[in-house]
């Protein structure tokens, strides 16, 4: 699919409040042995998310003790889950040290999802990952690891105010760049 018409499917998705402040934009080469060029998404004429730039100004994580380190991400930790450590540990540890074992365990894969993310995302080609969003569910773009995905259906108008303002929880998990596009669609519903 060409450039242009996969630009205008897209801005037919994309939410009505944002219209005016979110657009995608790529580039190409026309000698390039690959011929990918690169995407992009601007908010208000300005470069947020370039997937081969380090300098925009969403945070890209070098390693897992950033993530884990951030205090952005909050990693919920359920009574279970303490339950879990306690059986293993069959009652060895202290009950103040088990909230952070289970904390750490999580943060360790969460940070390992992340960064496997974000490695994808800067070595993805933005129109096959946006053809991917166009052919799948809202649902599935929404639960995916992929984090352009992820940002492509928070955008989306299909995704309403009642799930928007439902996500909170589940976002707090997700890569920087996802929070701010959430926080962006956030404000304008």
């Amino acid at each position: 699919m060409s450039w242009s018409k996969l630009k205008q499917q897209l801005e037919s998705f994309l939410s009505p409040a944002l219209a005016g402040t979110v657009a995608y934009r790529a580039t190409s080469y026309r000698y390039s042995p690959d011929k990918s060029g690169s995407g992009y998404l601007t908010v208000d004429q300005k470069n947020i998310l370039n997937m081969a730039d380090t300098t925009t100004p969403i945070r890209w994580y070098q390693t897992d003790q950033e993530i884990k380190n951030d205090p952005n991400i909050v990693i919920p930790v359920s009574m279970e889950e303490i339950e879990a450590i306690r059986k293993e540990t069959k009652g060895a540890v202290p009950e103040e040290r088990l909230e952070i074992m289970v904390r750490g365990r999580k943060s360790t894969s969460h940070a390992k999802e992340l960064l496997a993310a974000q490695a994808a995302l800067s070595k993805s080609n933005f129109t096959s990952v946006a053809t991917t969003f166009l052919a799948t569910s809202i649902e599935d773009n929404l639960e995916s690891n992929d984090i352009l995905l992820n940002i492509l259906a928070l955008i989306d108008r299909r995704v309403g105010k009642k799930r928007i303002l439902n996500m909170s929880d589940s976002i707090k998990m997700k890569h920087s760049a996802v929070q701010y596009f959430y926080e962006l669609r956030r404000r304008t519903v």
